[in-house]
């Protein structure tokens, strides 16, 4: 999780604003540390990666590596990954900027609110 994490160019702060209130830096720390995640709450962090809960699981070093090599080239392993067929249709660029968008319309919300709350 941690390696995905940092390839997306994502700090454990955000990813505890993004996974909701009971989160901080120190507890993502904490659970990129354990061995085993549960599946909910793995499945929680995945989407909000915006990756197959299965690449958390699945993650390799090496597989990543070509896959974002191969990515570059235009497919990714010849579009097959094990025996299953995959044709990626989407920029993971523009996957990246949607989620910092996201980020930032949620952070000026936070913002807004705290600064209203003053009033």
């Amino acid at each position: 999780m941690k390696r995905i994490r940092e390839m997306l160019g994502i700090k454990q702060e955000a990813l505890a604003f993004e996974l909701g209130d009971d989160w901080t830096q120190k507890k993502v720390s904490l659970l990129e540390s354990k061995e085993t995640i549960d599946d909910a709450l793995l499945e929680q962090v995945a989407n909000v990666l915006e990756v197959p809960v299965e690449a958390i699981k699945n993650f390799s070093e090496e597989g990543a590596i070509t896959y974002f090599n191969n990515f570059n080239e235009g497919s990714i392993n010849n579009g097959t990954v094990g025996s299953t067929n995959y044709n990626c249709n989407f920029n993971p660029i523009d996957k990246i900027v949607e989620l910092y968008e996201r980020m930032l319309k949620e952070k000026n919300e936070l913002i807004d609110k705290l600064l209203n709350d003053r009033k």
